[in-house]
């Protein structure tokens, strides 16, 4: 009797059993896999078994290399893509020297059968479990497993090793998230990409091809092909795939050798450095690349590819940080997409919160999602329940895209909340605490699939279990609603572009003692340790030789700190560990100590004529120290000059604003040209006072006139002089105003709560002090 996957998976994961005690239970799986694949390639191998190692013989003299000898041995498998040339089998290897010969088997397979055991690091688990005495029995186990192909066929025979994949990674709690994503979210992606294209997959003769660029151990590419074999099981699929974990990849490309396919298709290698199947391009494309994981090893190659290739390689729209990398693998995604014209592409990713949002305007996540977004490629976002994966516990989204749009999608995105669809396990798998049941998945398909919004609606499940320990509120908080909700929006309503708001800067000066006396020390990173040191040796002090640092114009002695170099230097490395040794040396040096006394003496000489008042109005600044200079006989260099104007001025909101430029053109104050008594001024812009907007954007209105009304009605109102700083333009459509994108998921769906009315906290809070009295009161009794 033909026996059902999950019995059969039952059947081999039993060798569980002898395994226990000698190997941890995250390695049952490593042991199993293998020794199931190996079983199975036997089986289907058997009936060209003889006519196999009859062409071996044969080949053999011929001396060919190994790749053409391989092409002579497959035409006698009747179709194959892999087969082997030992004359032994399971059944022959023996008991005395079973290590020896099972090895000898393995290494008897295809170069690309040979390759998957050699991933999973085969040989030495043969060699522990021989170790442990437990080789034979273990041989002795699986050969006793029917897996022929009359008995199991290739679709059944992937949905047992799916199982078994499936168990290895539930077993394997703290690694499972690496390589394995949970199937009820295989399924739920899955539907989402294929279910627009139901129809066609069931027509007669269809070949499509399937693409998972961080494959892990290819439970995507299984999930598309089960999908489209109950639709049509005539329908042909070709899996194609690349992954960076040497097991993963083993287990992966062992899954897609027992469905049929062709497993040089799946490859080995990082895919955003090492793209291994360059210029191929896919009708589908399913992945959940790596959370929040960086990108610095590979930033070079990336980088490279960006600046030489642009929009002819795979990240011309922009990089992300290098902190997170998940965006580089959508961009290469769309990169992979079959052309529109040849039949289009669709796309299924999972992505935590960060590409939403991460990223201001003319950033390089911002400048990504502006590109899917303008290019019309996204679909829908779904939010998923928290807890769903086994690795972290953190929100995360499914991601629709397609460059074949159906007509009433064109233009439009569909956000779909789904985090309460959703019901608790009985048992966690690492940090998998929940997990989605078909009815949960069929909710969010459906309304995928209608392609229509959903008002909050109300679920039917069951509130979230509350700890009762400790005290318990007598008026707790009202529980939120579990609901579920959809939305459509038009694909520019997350777009804004961010102008700058400048305001006028306004400064006073004067020239006091106080202000003055910080000219005595550098104003840069050097100005803490100068002070420091002037107040420990140069301050009217007397440094042990009577070399006293006065300002005398004649001083010898002010600067030199040569006698107390050492104790300058310890003290430095604790108190100023930021220094560099350029900068302690120049702290050291006397000449910098003189350019900056000499500096302030030219200072006070100016004070003479100018005074100590202060003025409020800076722009006659340059004309009085011009003529205090000239009153003088002074002469200032740049640096002197700057430093000088900034020891003796500061911002202050009551003075005058300072007048950059005088126009002749028309005044246009929105953009920061005044009319004042009959002249246009620009002033001067205050970097501290600067602010940016988001103007929403609205194709139906020209740039200027969205800004300008967003500006008189959001601005104008409580800054009355500020103004658009009409230079900071957009690089691609060269606008007033930087061009950013975000897709404020939660905001769209937040549900207000009220808080609760004080009363009731005031009546806690009484309870609370009430207890508290109490409990004093028994402790001093």
């Amino acid at each position: 009797m033909t026996q059902t996957p999950n019995n059969l998976a039952f059947e081999s994961w039993a060798i569980a059993d002898l395994l226990r005690g000698d190997f941890k239970q995250s390695q049952y799986g490593r042991i199993i896999l293998p020794f199931c694949l190996l079983r199975r390639l036997e089986c289907v191998l058997e009936a060209t078994k003889d006519k196999v190692v009859a062409e071996y013989e044969k080949v053999q003299k011929t001396k060919l290399p190994e790749d053409a000898q391989e092409k002579l041995l497959l035409r006698a498998t009747g179709g194959l893509s892999f087969f082997n040339t030992s004359k032994m089998n399971l059944a022959k290897l023996g008991e005395s020297g079973i290590k020896a010969n099972l090895e000898n088997y393995i290494q008897s397979f295809s170069k690309d059968a040979r390759e998957i055991f050699e991933y999973f690091n085969f040989a030495e688990f043969v060699g522990q479990l021989n170790d442990a005495n437990l080789l034979y029995k273990v041989v002795q186990k699986v050969r006793t497993i029917d897996l022929s192909p009359k008995a199991v066929s290739n679709h059944d025979m992937g949905l047992v090793f799916e199982e078994l994949i499936r168990r290895f990674a539930e077993g394997s709690n703290e690694t499972a998230g690496e390589h394995f994503t949970p199937r009820d979210i295989v399924r739920l992606t899955t539907a989402l990409v294929f279910m627009e294209d139901d129809a066609a997959l069931t027509k007669p003769g269809i070949i499509r091809t399937i693409y998972d660029p961080t494959a892990g151990t290819g439970g995507f590419l299984s999930s598309g092909m089960e999908y489209v074999h109950e639709l049509n099981p005539q329908a042909v699929m070709r899996a194609y795939g690349q992954e960076l974990n040497p097991e993963s990849y083993a287990i992966c490309k062992a899954d897609m050798l027992i469905k049929g396919q062709e497993v040089g298709n799946i490859k080995l290698g990082n895919t955003l450095s090492n793209d291994q199947l360059y210029s191929t391009q896919f009708d589908y494309m399913l992945s959940n690349p790596p959370f929040g994981v960086d990108w610095k090893k590979i930033e070079g190659s990336v980088n490279a590819e960006h600046d030489e290739k642009g929009f002819d390689g795979r990240f011309g729209p922009g990089l992300p940080r290098v902190s997170d990398g998940s965006l580089l693998f959508l961009l290469h995604l769309i990169s992979k997409m079959r052309d529109a014209s040849d039949g289009g592409a669709r796309i299924g990713i999972i992505l935590n919160g960060s590409p939403l949002f991460t990223g201001g305007a003319g950033s390089g996540e911002s400048e990504i999602r502006r590109y899917i977004l303008e290019a019309d490629l996204l679909e829908a976002i779904v939010a998923l329940p928290t807890d769903m994966f086994y690795n972290t516990g953190i929100a995360t989204y499914v991601w629709i895209l397609s460059n074949k749009k159906a007509a009433e999608r064109k233009g439009s995105v569909q956000l779909i909340n789904g985090v309460n669809l959703c019901g608790k396990m009985r048992k966690s798998l690492g940090s998998k605490r929940n997990v989605m049941d078909d009815e949960d998945i069929a909710t969010i398909t459906r309304c995928f699939g209608k392609f229509e919004g959903v008002d909050a609606r109300a679920l039917d499940k069951p509130a979230e279990q509350k700890s009762n320990r400790g005290r318990q509120s007598a008026n707790p908080k009202a529980e939120v609603a579990k609901t579920f909700a959809s939305k459509i929006f038009k694909t520019h309503e997350f777009g804004y572009r961010r102008i700058t708001i400048e305001r006028p800067l306004r400064q006073s000066y004067q020239f006091s003692d106080e202000r003055l006396a910080s000219l005595r020390y550098e104003s840069g990173t050097l100005n803490a340790a100068m002070q420091w040191a002037y107040a420990q040796y140069g301050a009217e002090a007397d440094t042990g030789n009577n070399a006293i640092w006065s300002d005398a114009p004649a001083c010898k002695h002010y600067g030199d700190l040569s006698a107390h170099e050492d104790a300058i230097r310890r003290y430095i490395k604790l108190h100023f560990v930021d220094l560099k040794e350029k900068q302690i040396k120049d702290l050291l040096d006397r000449s910098t100590w003189l350019a900056q006394k000499q500096t302030l003496l030219k200072a006070r000489q100016l004070q003479q004529v100018i005074g100590i008042v202060q003025h409020d109005d800076m722009n006659d600044f340059d004309d009085v120290l011009a003529k205090a200079c000239k009153a003088q006989g002074i002469t200032l260099d740049a640096k002197e000059k700057k430093q000088i104007t900034d020891a003796v001025s500061w911002k202050n909101p009551a003075a005058e604003k300072i007048i950059k430029k005088i126009h002749k053109s028309k005044a246009d104050p929105i953009y920061g040209l005044f009319s004042v008594n009959g002249q246009v001024i620009e002033y001067k812009a205050d970097g501290d006072l600067r602010d940016f907007e988001n103007v929403a954007l609205d194709p139906s209105k020209s740039v200027n006139e969205l800004n300008e009304a967003y500006f008189t009605r959001e601005v104008l109102p409580h800054v009355s002089d500020a103004w658009i700083d009409a230079g900071k333009k957009d690089d691609k459509d060269e606008q007033i105003g930087i061009v950013g994108y975000e897709i404020p998921f939660n905001r769209h769906f937040y549900q207000y709560q009220p808080p609760r009315d004080l009363v009731e906290i005031d009546a806690d809070l009484d309870a609370v002090s009430a207890e508290i009295m109490k409990l004093l009161q028994e402790v001093h009794s």
